[in-house]
């Protein structure tokens, strides 16, 4: 007697149509799934260790037990140990008429409508989830480490002076109070070398409390010697400052200087440096100032001491200068601009981000390749972009 014939089950297989609407690029939560298999906490920060810090956003989405774990020290002391530190771009975001920024970090975009075969891509803004800060449009705003500080400036609509200084924990993404400067200061300039933050401005040039520097080590300030009076800035007003080369650069309207801080003298600064650096959307990469000015990037350096293009780029559209900001980002540059959305009448804005790649290829020649530009924010019009900066956890 035969063997009964068994029937084959048909299995389903998923849908791998995407949905006709686009994903939006502010993080959401997650929908509900069926738990896993509960693992050790130990073994879990051994895996997220080695993920990059660009999914810990989404990731932290999961559970309160997961957002726990990339919260906690052990997951970035665990980090260095493997020598899995990265750096990580964050944003510091207006939205007037409202005084409170808010900030932002630049992770990997979830998008729950990919066929499984493919890759994950795209990058969003996600919001931080911490108490709102204090402001930061005129402040002085540096990163040491893993740490972001926020000194000085205005406080709030009294515009008064400030000595405060407020640090974002950007492990945890926690603030902190630090220690205050020894002088109040309403539009500070700060600079870090040689992992010391310099801190000049709001007061005259040939006072003794002109500027001062922070140990991060010991968290203590002290004074630094003023310049002499022939040298100091005309009308005391400070436009644009950058730490290059073991010197703090500071310019006013009309001259500038530079101080030495391994030799702890003042000295004048090359004006030619100063001829096209405007204050808001430069940054310093390995001790080079590039700038965004007239819809091209240019770069200036102790060296050549002369503004040359940077060559090479292509993919990046034309945008005001005034809605760019540059950063550090791990040695290659990040720029973030706004542009407005023709279909909702420009009531919104889509804040764009893009990422070079930078190549010296002889004293004369910097080259910018870009590796990738996105759409990572939907904002009102009214939103500006105050700071980029990077931080490595």
């Amino acid at each position: 007697m035969s063997s009964p014939v068994k029937k084959r089950k048909t299995i389903k297989k998923p849908s791998l149509k995407k949905n006709k609407e686009t994903p939006p690029l502010v993080l959401g939560p997650t929908p509900e799934s069926t738990p896993n298999p509960s693992l050790p906490d130990d073994l879990l920060l051994s895996c997220f260790a080695r993920a990059s810090r660009l999914y810990y956003p989404t990731l932290s989405l999961v559970s309160k037990s997961f957002a726990s774990l990339f919260a906690s020290p052990e997951l970035y002391k665990t980090r260095s140990s493997l020598g899995r530190t990265e750096s990580c771009l964050y944003v510091c975001l207006s939205f007037h008429p409202d005084p409170t920024p808010r900030w932002f970090t630049l992770c990997r975009k979830p998008d729950r409508t990919m066929p499984l075969k493919k890759k994950p891509r795209g990058y969003a803004l996600a919001k931080l989830p911490t108490p709102p800060s204090r402001s930061a449009h005129w402040s002085g705003l540096v990163t040491v480490g893993s740490d972001i500080y926020n000194i000085g400036g205005p406080i709030d609509e009294a515009n008064e002076p400030s000595s405060s200084v407020s640090i974002l924990d950007c492990r945890s993404n926690t603030w902190r109070d630090g220690p205050s400067m020894l002088v109040e200061r309403d539009y500070p300039h700060a600079n870090v070398i040689d992992g010391k933050i310099y801190v000049a401005g709001d007061s005259n040039s040939t006072s003794p409390d002109w500027m001062e520097v922070y140990y991060p080590k010991t968290q203590t300030w002290e004074l630094v010697s003023s310049p002499a009076a022939e040298m100091r800035l005309l009308y005391d007003t400070i436009s644009t400052s950058a730490g290059i080369e073991g010197k703090v650069h500071i310019f006013g309207s009309s001259n500038g200087l530079a101080y030495d801080t391994r030799e702890g003298r003042w000295e004048s600064a090359d004006m030619e440096m100063d001829s096209e650096w405007v204050w808001y959307s430069y940054c310093v990469v390995e001790n080079v100032i590039y700038v965004y000015n007239n819809e091209e990037f240019k770069w200036y350096d102790s060296t050549v001491r002369l503004w040359k293009v940077l060559k090479g780029l292509k993919g990046l559209p034309k945008f005001p200068r005034y809605t760019a900001r540059l950063a550090d980002f791990g040695g290659k540059m990040a720029v973030l601009w706004g542009r407005g959305v023709a279909s909702s009448g420009y009531v919104d804005k889509i804040i764009w981000c893009a990422v070079i790649a930078l190549e010296r290829r002889s004293d004369q020649e910097i080259w910018g390749k870009v590796e990738w530009k996105e759409p990572v924010l939907k904002v009102p019009k009214s939103c500006s972009i105050d700071h980029a900066l990077a931080a490595t956890v």
